[in-house]
């Protein structure tokens, strides 16, 4: 979808994210960075026009666990709010859509994930067919290395190629001190061949923190607001079967929509948590070597479950806050194989 009013994020924060957050609730964890993003902005909670929020009861181990995130943004007097069981960045989304019916004109979009107190690869399950697949308890892992063997099988990539991106996202994820890995790590054994550890991402706690404005008010609240030129997303037939795991047609799509492929980018954020899923993405949104490609170190630095599709967007918007990029793409994914894909076009003002 192409906006048909002027949005951009103008504040992004995130933690510091950690293999364990046990002596911390959740809204312990989320507090610290509604303060920041505010901060930044001169904003209080009171000059919000809609919260949406991303997370998910699988991970919390309650029934309608966001409600308790809510005490940190504090919901008296009542606030708009709404909340989506999906990844921070579709309650971006959300928001964004709020804001160009012209009901608000200032957004804060949150989104937390607490993988430490079980097994998130077990949980993840939850989300696969529940007649035919889930029931054979596929893990989060195994379905990616289905998707890796897939590739070096079509001669796509190899695994010397794979460990090339994993060496790459965590020398990057040196300059990002919220990254949980950062530096040389091993490639290690295999997990479910040909994945090795260095393969996937780390399990980890976390939480991120954006701020929409519209129009004059982006200005107002950032020096360089990084505009949504364009933002869609889509999904792949739930049955693993019937789909080419060597492509993604629908982050194809989404790019498409968005307006990605009108002109070139020169940052992109991906929310690839298995390196595998990176050649993918590459692949599907034309991102050739003059790209640069999760400065951040992206999710096999940090993949808190929930928010780690946010911070692509966040990180991807900080960027042109600072000057370093003039036209990036963040890409967000939900489901097994990079079932869901989500794609947004930020933009800085013309320097």
């Amino acid at each position: 979808m192409r906006p048909t009013r002027d949005i951009a994020v103008v504040a992004f924060g995130q933690t510091d994210h950690r293999r364990s957050s046990d002596e911390h609730s959740e809204v312990e964890m989320l507090l610290p960075v509604l303060h920041d993003v505010l901060d930044r902005t001169g904003l209080r909670t009171a000059d919000i026009g809609f919260t949406c929020s991303g997370s998910s009861d699988y991970l919390a181990g309650r029934a309608f666990s966001f409600t308790m995130a809510l005490d940190g943004v504090g919901a008296w007097p009542p606030i708009s709010e709404s909340h989506v069981e999906m990844d921070g960045a579709w309650a971006l989304y959300e928001a964004w859509t709020k804001l160009l019916t012209g009901d608000a004109d200032t957004a804060l979009v949150y989104a937390y994930g607490k993988s430490s107190p079980g097994s998130v690869r077990d949980v993840l399950t939850r989300q696969l067919d529940p007649y035919y697949v889930a029931p054979l308890w596929p893990d989060s892992v195994a379905l990616a290395a289905l998707q890796a063997q897939a590739l070096i099988d079509a001669g796509e990539t190899d695994e010397p190629a794979l460990a090339g991106v994993a060496a790459r996202s965590r020398a990057d994820a040196r300059a990002n001190s919220h990254a949980q890995l950062r530096g040389p790590v091993p490639q290690g054994d295999y997990l479910v061949r040909p994945l090795r550890t260095g393969d996937c991402p780390p399990v980890g706690d976390g939480a991120a923190a954006v701020i929409l404005a519209a129009g004059e008010r982006a200005r107002d609240l950032c020096e360089r607001p990084a505009w949504i030129r364009g933002i869609d997303h889509r999904v792949e037939a739930h049955s693993l079967g019937v789909r080419d795991l060597t492509d993604s047609p629908s982050t194809r799509l989404a790019a498409e929509r968005a307006g990605v492929f009108e002109r070139p980018v020169d940052t992109a954020e991906l929310h690839a948590p298995f390196t595998s899923q990176e050649v993918v993405l590459r692949k599907a949104l034309r991102l050739d070597d003059s790209v640069c490609v999760n400065p951040s170190g992206g999710p096999l630095a940090a993949n808190p479950v929930m928010a780690a599709g946010l911070i692509r967007i966040g990180e991807a918007a900080a960027r042109v806050h600072r000057g370093e990029s003039d036209r990036a793409l963040a890409h967000a994914t939900s489901g097994p194989c990079l079932q869901q894909n989500l794609v947004a076009v930020l933009e800085g003002d013309v320097r």
